[in-house]
Parts: C-alpha cells; structure tokens; sequence
C-alpha cells in the first residue's frame, strides 16, 4: 500500500526540545500515570470468526486454527485486573474493542460501574491495512455505536494499534471524517510513541484553528512483552521495569519537568495471577508516593486542553 504522508501529516522530530512545557499536573502532581487496559477478547483473528488463519500476536503460543487465545482473558484475567483497580481505587482506560464489547457485555457494564474511560480500538482486533475505504469506514461507525452502546456516549479517544499492520496509513484522516460526520468530536487520538507528554496535530481534514490532540501510548511498559521473546520471565521483572520506568521520570517531575507514564495492560496477559502480583507490586510503590495522579486518558487530554490550548502553526509562526 502506498503511504500518503497527508494522511499522517508532516512528520515532526523536533517535538519540544530541550524545554518541555510544564504540563501543571492537577494538585502539583509530579507525574500523571496512564492505565490501559486493552479489551480485545473475542475480536481477534480466528477461524470462529471466519478468518483463514488465527492470531498469534500477543497470546501464548498454540496450534493453528484454537480458538483459545483470549478466552482466559474474558472469562477470568479482566474481572482479577477489575478487582485490584477496585481496591486501589484508581481508574484506568480501556482500549475496547466494539465486537468484544458485545461478544461479553458484562465487562462493559463492569467498566461504566467502576468509573473507567472507553476508548475505541477498532472494531475487531485484526489486519486492517487492506479494508478498502468503504469497510474501515463501515467498522469505524460500528465501533462507535458498540462502544455508545456498552458506556453510554461515542468514544472520546481512538487507538487502532501500529504493532505489525493494524492499521493503515489514511487511517487517523478517516476515523476524524468519519467522526465529523456523526457529528461526534474526536478528543484525541493515541497512535503514537514520540513522546511523554501530549502535543498537537492540526486536525485531518479539519478547519485551519482546528487541532487534534495525541496522547502517546507506550510499548515498553507494556505487558505485551511476555507475548514475546523478550518477555518479562517473572512478576518481579516487570514490577521492576516499571518501577525504574516511573522512578526517572518521578525525579524529573521533581526536578521541574513532569510528564506522563503510560501502562499497556491486556486481559490474558497480565490477568494470570503470576503476572498481576509484579502489577500489583508497581501500584502499592506508586501510591506510596506524594504528588502521583492516577488519570483516565480523557482527563489527561481534558487538562492539557484547559492549560495548552491548539495553536496553528501559522499562530505559532507570527
């Protein structure tokens, strides 16, 4: 597929250099920490969904065409995860992804009671750079009439995935048309690992003061690891990973430079008991700290908008 730089816009590798904003943390808070929890069980590519081939991303390892991969993440890994956030009382974000919101409605219900954001994921958890225009569009819609359903309002942020080829080139113009056309506004948008801190896009297709807000996602602090080769081979491994992760820039916060710490958590993964002690871990060390704000991405992208509103280019250029 031909990769049109419009769809992406120009590419920035300057960001903010060596003076960063002050993001002015709620409570003068020295870091602002993001929980994602992807919710994709059910979606994923397999022959039970009438797919030629079955997921191998981001799963344990098992022979081809059974259909088992998320099926622990549903029925058991998300209600453990749910359960020590509950204790904690810290809200997280849920990537969601519209067919396995409806494949399972009770995580939904679960998610609204416990005061957590949905953000979208796309409408199935597969391959989505060869839909032609017509069918990204047709699932962008579904996903957001899946995830309005479950929650009870259009997702404020959209996160399609750009590990291995979930998405495609036109896809962050389209899924703003597209919201434009339901008359819904896109608040920010999270296929991006450039930074620590959220910054401005002008918004695709969007009007010349108009901007679209990204919020970086991570995939170092992520879960996603013990799917890998690189796993993190015990509980301890990945506490201590975020605990050096969330140490460096906890200093830096203190040091006048705060930015925001962003965890990629999935239902099968780090649902399984083992995985969810080196998670738990990483909480109860973080809570133990003054100035620590636990925050659901649309708080996150509400505050900077409050305090660092878009400007164009041509504003900033004057």
């Amino acid at each position: 597929m031909e990769t049109n730089t419009e769809d992406y816009g120009p590419r920035d590798i300057v960001g903010y250099g060596r003076f960063p904003p002050d993001p002015q943390w709620p409570g003068g808070a020295k870091i602002a920490i993001s929980l994602v929890l992807n919710y994709e069980e059910g979606s994923e590519r397999t022959p039970v969904n009438g797919d030629d081939t079955t997921e191998v991303l981001a799963s344990e390892r098992r022979q081809y065409g059974v259909p088992l991969r998320g099926e622990y993440g549903s029925r058991s890994g998300v209600w453990r995860i749910l359960r020590l956030f509950e204790k904690h009382r810290i809200p997280c974000t849920a990537y969601a992804v519209g067919q396995a919101l409806e494949m399972n409605p009770e995580v939904g219900e679960a998610l609204k009671e416990g005061g957590h954001e949905f953000a979208s994921h796309g409408w199935r958890w597969i391959d989505r750079s060869a839909w032609t225009v017509e069918e990204e569009e047709e699932n962008v819609r579904k996903t957001i009439r899946a995830i309005a359903k479950a929650s009870g309002g259009p997702p404020k942020g959209w996160y399609y995935g750009m590990v291995g080829t979930k998405a495609s080139p036109r896809s962050r113009a389209l899924v703003a048309r597209v919201f434009r056309e339901e008359n819904i506004p896109l608040e920010y948008w999270c296929d991006d690992y450039s930074d620590d801190l959220p910054h401005w896009v002008p918004m695709p297709g969007g009007k010349a003061d108009e901007g679209l807000l990204v919020v970086p996602y991570s995939l170092d602090c992520n879960d996603y690891k013990n799917a890998t080769y690189q796993a993190f081979i015990t509980p301890d491994h990945f506490a201590q990973y975020l605990i050096a992760a969330f140490d460096e820039l906890y200093q830096e916060g203190i040091d006048g430079s705060p930015k925001m710490m962003s965890i990629g958590l999935h239902c099968r993964i780090v649902g399984r008991p083992a995985r969810l002690a080196g998670l738990r871990k990483f909480i109860q060390y973080a809570q133990a700290k003054e100035g620590v704000w636990f925050a659901r991405r649309d708080e996150i992208a509400q505050h900077w908008k409050d305090r660092f509103p878009y400007q164009p280019p041509s504003t900033i250029a004057a």
